[in-house]
Formats: structure tokens, sequence, C-alpha cells
């Protein structure tokens, strides 16, 4: 079997992106997905992402983890497959699609893809932490050392704690640059290592720290190892709404697959 793939990223989040619309690609062969997305035996990436007809909408964004299993949201994965779908004419600057967790709208502004999360109504709070779901779950920590911090050794740790138990968690180190400007280092569990970006994790701190009057603006500027994102939203007593994440998604290469 042969394919083209195209690889995109994200502020260094990078991603494998197939067009399925003719259902071709074996969903269920997990080592497939694996070898693809390993670094030194197949093209390398974080995620591998199919774009799919849907009957309703745009698309349907299928994702899958660097380990080779389907996933939950994924935000710069959300954000370059919108990319990827305008390049292919598939939408024009404006979209629906739908991914795990439901509808996204998404769109296109000057080379930013922004990209609607799901509404967040709870965030919990503990001594240590906070944890919450923005399609995926994350468990996030405020750091002074965060450029020290051995983030594998420490986000594997908590990831694979009897706090998440099986299932486990995404891991946020979070250190407070500016009134509303946040740096940010993101364990991903799937991938079992960091990551240079985390769409869904920047969302999440995004929140958590507005949430705990660590910032006062309801647009909030993360800074990640891979580059910048923005995200916005509307606080209110019934949680947050209007979640936007925001940042650029780029094509890398293209290539064909032979197996």
């Amino acid at each position: 079997m042969t394919f083209e793939f195209h690889k995109y990223q994200g502020t260094g989040n990078d991603f494998v992106i197939i067009d399925n619309r003719k259902q071709f690609f074996p969903k269920d062969n997990i080592k497939l997905v694996k070898t693809i997305c390993d670094r030194k035996f197949g093209v390398g990436a974080d995620g591998l992402i199919l774009l799919e007809n849907h009957p309703e909408v745009d698309f349907l964004m299928v994702y899958y983890n660097a380990d080779g299993r389907p996933s939950s949201m994924c935000g710069n994965g959300g954000r370059c497959i919108v990319a990827f779908a305008k390049a292919l004419q598939i939408i024009n600057e404006e979209t629906v699609f739908e991914a795990v967790d439901g509808l996204h709208n998404a769109s296109v502004k000057e080379g930013k893809v922004h990209l609607k999360m799901q509404d967040v109504s709870e965030i919990k709070e503990a001594k240590d932490y906070l944890f919450l779901d923005t399609g995926s779950p994350h468990h996030i920590q405020t750091t002074d050392t965060l450029t020290q911090l051995n983030v594998k050794e420490e986000g594997s740790r908590i990831r694979y704690s009897s706090l998440y138990g099986e299932a486990g968690s995404n891991i946020n180190f979070v250190e407070k640059k500016g009134e509303n400007t946040f740096a940010v280092r993101t364990y991903e569990r799937g991938v079992e290592d960091e990551t240079l970006s985390c769409g869904t994790g920047v969302t999440a701190v995004a929140l958590a720290m507005y949430h705990t009057q660590q910032a006062n603006e309801e647009s909030v500027q993360l800074e990640v190892e891979g580059g910048t994102l923005e995200v916005t939203f509307e606080a209110s007593h019934q949680g947050y709404s209007n979640i936007y994440l925001i940042g650029p998604a780029t094509l890398v290469f293209k290539g064909q697959w032979e197996c």
C-alpha cells in the first residue's frame, strides 16, 4: 500500500495528516500508526490525524497518539487539520468539523488558526495542583524553576501515580512571566515525553491561571517551547465559554509512505 501524507506543525507540536476520505487507511493497525510516528524508523510525529468525510459538517478529525492508539482531543492537531482542510480547498476561511469531543468551529485569520474549544464548567483545586478537562485531562502545577525542571521524569511520575490511575493525565508545569503571560512545559500521555507544545494543555493553563486570579484578563499568552499561543475566553459563574486556542499551523513537508 502506498499513500500520500502531509506533515504539519503547530508551535512545534507535529502531526502526520492523511486525507482518508476514501477510507483506505487501516484504522485498527496500531503498529502502523506507531511506526509512522516513530522519529527514527518513520516520519516522526507527536500524533497522526485522519481527515474523513462527515455527513453534516465539513469533515471528521480522527486522532491517534504517537503510541498508535486513538486518543482524546488534540488542540494543536485540530488547528493543523483546519489548515490542511483549507489547503485541500475543503473549506475557505471558516469551518465546522467534528472531533472525538464533539463539534468545533474554527477560522483562519492572518496566518493563524482560531479553534473554538469545548466549554469548561469545572476546575478542581487541590493543595499543590489544579485539574480540568479541555477535551483532554490536564494536571497543572506552578513552579519557579521551569527551565531547570526535568519534565519527562517529573511528568511521568505524576502521570503514572495513583492520583490518575490507569487512564493517566497530561501534566503541565507553569511559570508566570508577566501579568497575563505564562511559560508552559507539558508532558503528554500517549507520547510519553515532553512535547514542544500542547494545545489543550495551554488552554487548561489559561483557564486555571484566571480561575486562581494569577491572570486578570480573558486573553492569556502562553509561551511554549515551540513558540507562543493565545487563549481567549468568556468567564461566568457557570464556567468558561467561547474558548479559543489561537496560533500558527504550518505545512512542514509532504511525502509518500510505502508498506
